[in-house]
């Protein structure tokens, strides 16, 4: 629940309810709030398990198609390729990538981009009352 919480945080926290309670009634909020966090674990884990009880082996049922969507989700598009549409052998993604060349090969950048791209272009700006050129191939 608190994963993504480092001891530094904690210790702000812990300081923070420190001023604000008082050394004396800090111990009591404590408490306060470990049994409710206890209390609400409780009552979700109950009604996991009553749910389980009154639906019996559909529940199993509903929760297959969910394991599914969960695992689609965690996969890259590439281990999804390989998995459903290659049987798990990858081989042939990884023969192609060798076969392609790398994009500073092709494009003679490191960003991977065109030359003409990658570069802006320095022509000088347009005069008052200067038309732009028009490409007629683009329009």
């Amino acid at each position: 629940m608190f994963s993504n919480i480092g001891w530094g945080e904690m210790m702000i926290l812990l300081v923070a309810a420190l001023v604000i309670l008082g050394p004396e009634r800090l111990p009591g909020a404590v408490r306060w709030t470990v049994d409710s966090l206890r209390q609400v674990r409780d009552y979700a884990s109950g009604a996991t398990t009553q749910l389980k009880q009154e639906l019996g082996p559909e529940f199993d049922d509903l929760r297959k198609p969910l394991a599914q969507l969960n695992e689609l989700r965690a996969m890259s598009p590439r281990a999804a390729v390989t998995k459903h549409l290659l049987g798990g052998d990858d081989s042939v993604l990884r023969d192609l990538e060798s076969a392609v060349p790398d994009k500073q090969q092709l494009f003679g950048t490191s960003s991977g981009m065109p030359e003409t791209l990658a570069k802006p272009s320095l022509q000088k700006p347009l005069d008052r009352n200067e038309r732009p050129p028009i490409d007629f191939d683009a329009t």
